[in-house]
Protein backbone atom coordinates (compact mmCIF):
# COMPACT_ATOMS: atom_id res chain seq x y z
CA UNK A 1 0.00 0.00 0.00
CA UNK A 2 2.61 2.12 0.63
CA UNK A 3 4.61 1.88 -2.96
CA UNK A 4 0.69 2.59 -4.23
CA UNK A 5 0.34 5.81 -2.09
CA UNK A 6 3.98 7.24 -2.69
CA UNK A 7 3.83 6.26 -6.21
CA UNK A 8 0.54 8.91 -6.42
CA UNK A 9 -1.74 5.75 -7.81
CA UNK A 10 -3.21 5.97 -4.73
CA UNK A 11 -4.10 9.24 -2.32
CA UNK A 12 -4.84 7.72 0.60
CA UNK A 13 -5.82 4.09 2.47
CA UNK A 14 -7.89 3.72 5.22
CA UNK A 15 -9.04 0.27 6.84
CA UNK A 16 -12.55 -1.30 7.27
CA UNK A 17 -13.65 -3.34 10.38
CA UNK A 18 -10.77 -3.29 12.69
CA UNK A 19 -11.01 -3.12 16.53
CA UNK A 20 -9.30 -0.57 18.01
CA UNK A 21 -6.17 -2.65 19.25
CA UNK A 22 -5.70 -3.58 15.08
CA UNK A 23 -5.96 -0.37 14.40
CA UNK A 24 -3.78 1.36 16.65
CA UNK A 25 -1.40 -1.69 15.97
CA UNK A 26 -1.69 -0.28 12.22
CA UNK A 27 -1.27 3.15 12.98
CA UNK A 28 2.05 2.32 14.95
CA UNK A 29 3.72 0.50 12.31
CA UNK A 30 3.25 2.78 9.81
CA UNK A 31 4.85 5.46 12.31
CA UNK A 32 7.92 3.77 13.17
CA UNK A 33 8.68 2.55 9.77
CA UNK A 34 7.68 5.97 7.89
CA UNK A 35 5.13 4.28 5.48
CA UNK A 36 1.80 5.48 4.40
CA UNK A 37 -0.69 5.42 7.55
CA UNK A 38 -4.56 4.80 7.67
CA UNK A 39 -6.49 7.93 7.14
CA UNK A 40 -9.72 6.72 7.56
CA UNK A 41 -11.78 4.03 9.15
CA UNK A 42 -14.77 2.30 7.54
CA UNK A 43 -16.76 0.42 10.03
CA UNK A 44 -20.80 0.31 11.32
CA UNK A 45 -22.32 3.05 13.20
CA UNK A 46 -25.98 4.07 13.79
CA UNK A 47 -28.06 5.72 16.60
CA UNK A 48 -29.33 1.86 17.15
CA UNK A 49 -25.38 0.63 17.37
CA UNK A 50 -23.12 2.82 19.19
CA UNK A 51 -20.64 0.02 19.88
CA UNK A 52 -18.01 2.09 18.22
CA UNK A 53 -18.12 4.45 21.24
CA UNK A 54 -16.57 2.05 23.47
CA UNK A 55 -12.92 2.08 21.77
CA UNK A 56 -12.66 2.79 18.22
CA UNK A 57 -14.42 7.05 17.88
CA UNK A 58 -12.12 7.68 21.23
CA UNK A 59 -9.36 5.99 19.07
CA UNK A 60 -10.28 7.87 15.79
CA UNK A 61 -10.36 11.33 17.61
CA UNK A 62 -7.37 10.93 19.21
CA UNK A 63 -5.27 10.14 16.23
CA UNK A 64 -7.58 12.31 13.85
CA UNK A 65 -8.54 9.60 11.54
CA UNK A 66 -12.31 9.85 9.61
CA UNK A 67 -15.04 7.20 9.63
CA UNK A 68 -16.91 6.59 6.69
CA UNK A 69 -19.99 4.93 8.31
CA UNK A 70 -21.89 1.37 6.39
CA UNK A 71 -25.11 0.43 7.37
CA UNK A 72 -26.70 3.85 8.72
CA UNK A 73 -30.20 2.68 8.66
CA UNK A 74 -28.96 -0.64 10.60
CA UNK A 75 -29.47 -2.90 7.49
CA UNK A 76 -33.02 -0.88 6.64
CA UNK A 77 -34.30 -1.52 10.46
CA UNK A 78 -34.26 2.81 10.77
CA UNK A 79 -35.78 3.46 7.59
CA UNK A 80 -39.48 3.70 8.79
CA UNK A 81 -40.54 0.23 7.27
CA UNK A 82 -40.16 -1.70 10.48
CA UNK A 83 -42.35 -1.35 13.57
CA UNK A 84 -42.05 -3.35 16.75
CA UNK A 85 -45.59 -5.30 15.74
CA UNK A 86 -44.78 -5.63 12.23
CA UNK A 87 -41.22 -7.00 10.79
CA UNK A 88 -41.02 -5.49 7.77
CA UNK A 89 -43.00 -6.03 4.39
CA UNK A 90 -42.90 -9.08 2.03
CA UNK A 91 -39.54 -8.94 0.39
CA UNK A 92 -37.90 -6.28 3.13
CA UNK A 93 -34.45 -7.24 3.46
CA UNK A 94 -34.06 -7.45 6.97
CA UNK A 95 -37.06 -10.80 6.09
CA UNK A 96 -34.41 -12.39 4.48
CA UNK A 97 -31.49 -11.15 5.39
CA UNK A 98 -31.05 -9.82 8.92
CA UNK A 99 -28.05 -8.22 9.48
CA UNK A 100 -26.08 -6.49 10.62
CA UNK A 101 -27.11 -7.72 14.18
CA UNK A 102 -29.14 -5.32 16.23
CA UNK A 103 -30.62 -5.21 19.93
CA UNK A 104 -34.26 -5.24 18.20
CA UNK A 105 -35.94 -4.00 21.39
CA UNK A 106 -33.42 -0.78 22.14
CA UNK A 107 -34.11 -0.36 18.40
CA UNK A 108 -38.04 -0.17 18.29
CA UNK A 109 -37.47 1.92 21.50
CA UNK A 110 -35.26 4.35 19.30
CA UNK A 111 -37.69 4.39 16.58
CA UNK A 112 -40.64 5.02 18.90
CA UNK A 113 -38.86 8.25 19.59
CA UNK A 114 -37.54 9.06 16.07
CA UNK A 115 -40.98 8.54 14.75
CA UNK A 116 -43.16 11.47 16.28
CA UNK A 117 -39.82 13.58 16.10
CA UNK A 118 -39.93 12.93 12.26
CA UNK A 119 -43.62 13.65 11.92
CA UNK A 120 -43.06 17.14 14.21
CA UNK A 121 -40.22 18.08 11.17
CA UNK A 122 -41.85 16.65 8.18
CA UNK A 123 -39.16 14.15 7.91
CA UNK A 124 -38.79 10.30 7.74
CA UNK A 125 -37.09 8.15 10.44
CA UNK A 126 -34.50 7.51 8.03
CA UNK A 127 -33.72 11.02 7.58
CA UNK A 128 -33.30 11.47 11.25
CA UNK A 129 -31.81 8.35 11.69
CA UNK A 130 -29.37 9.93 9.20
CA UNK A 131 -28.93 12.91 10.35
CA UNK A 132 -28.15 12.14 13.75
CA UNK A 133 -24.93 10.20 12.05
CA UNK A 134 -24.17 13.92 10.60
CA UNK A 135 -24.32 15.16 13.85
CA UNK A 136 -21.49 13.33 15.34
CA UNK A 137 -18.30 14.84 15.45
CA UNK A 138 -16.53 11.38 14.46
CA UNK A 139 -18.67 11.07 11.75
CA UNK A 140 -16.68 12.41 8.17
CA UNK A 141 -18.82 10.43 5.73
CA UNK A 142 -22.16 8.08 5.46
CA UNK A 143 -22.84 5.53 2.51
CA UNK A 144 -25.79 5.13 1.62
CA UNK A 145 -27.35 1.78 -0.44
CA UNK A 146 -30.69 2.93 -1.26
CA UNK A 147 -32.58 0.49 -3.60
CA UNK A 148 -34.80 3.05 -5.39
CA UNK A 149 -34.33 6.63 -6.92
CA UNK A 150 -37.66 7.72 -3.90
CA UNK A 151 -35.02 6.02 -1.06
CA UNK A 152 -32.24 7.95 -2.75
CA UNK A 153 -34.02 11.11 -2.39
CA UNK A 154 -35.56 10.48 1.01
CA UNK A 155 -31.74 10.03 2.11
CA UNK A 156 -30.10 13.09 0.67
CA UNK A 157 -32.62 15.05 2.37
CA UNK A 158 -31.09 14.36 5.69
CA UNK A 159 -28.34 16.73 5.49
CA UNK A 160 -31.19 19.28 5.88
CA UNK A 161 -32.24 17.76 9.31
CA UNK A 162 -31.58 19.76 11.93
CA UNK A 163 -31.88 19.00 15.93
CA UNK A 164 -32.45 21.18 18.98
CA UNK A 165 -30.67 19.94 21.87
CA UNK A 166 -33.46 18.70 23.30
CA UNK A 167 -33.98 16.30 20.82
CA UNK A 168 -30.48 14.96 20.60
CA UNK A 169 -30.68 14.75 24.22
CA UNK A 170 -33.84 12.90 23.82
CA UNK A 171 -32.21 10.02 21.56
CA UNK A 172 -28.73 10.46 23.65
CA UNK A 173 -31.08 8.72 26.38
CA UNK A 174 -32.41 6.31 24.35
CA UNK A 175 -29.53 5.05 22.16
CA UNK A 176 -26.45 5.59 24.18
CA UNK A 177 -24.61 2.35 25.52
CA UNK A 178 -24.69 1.24 29.40
CA UNK A 179 -21.49 2.00 30.93
CA UNK A 180 -18.83 -1.17 30.91
CA UNK A 181 -15.69 -1.61 32.26
CA UNK A 182 -13.20 -0.04 32.23
CA UNK A 183 -15.39 2.99 31.13
CA UNK A 184 -17.00 3.41 33.97
CA UNK A 185 -14.02 3.62 35.99
CA UNK A 186 -12.11 5.98 33.99
CA UNK A 187 -15.30 8.20 34.27
CA UNK A 188 -15.32 7.52 38.18
CA UNK A 189 -10.97 8.29 39.07
CA UNK A 190 -11.82 11.41 36.77
CA UNK A 191 -14.78 12.95 37.94
CA UNK A 192 -12.52 15.58 39.83
CA UNK A 193 -10.64 16.97 37.11
CA UNK A 194 -13.74 17.12 34.77
CA UNK A 195 -14.97 21.30 34.59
Amino acid sequence: MDDLVKSGKVRYIGASNFAAWQLMKALDLSHYTSQAAFVSLQAYYTVAGRDLEREIIPLLKDQKLGLMVWSPLAGGLLSGKYKRDNQGAEGARRKNFDFPPVDKERAFTIIDVLEPMAKAKGSSVAQLALGWLLQQAAVTTVIIGANTMEQLEDNLKSVEVKFTPEELQQLDEVSQLPAEYPGWMLDWVSRDRQL
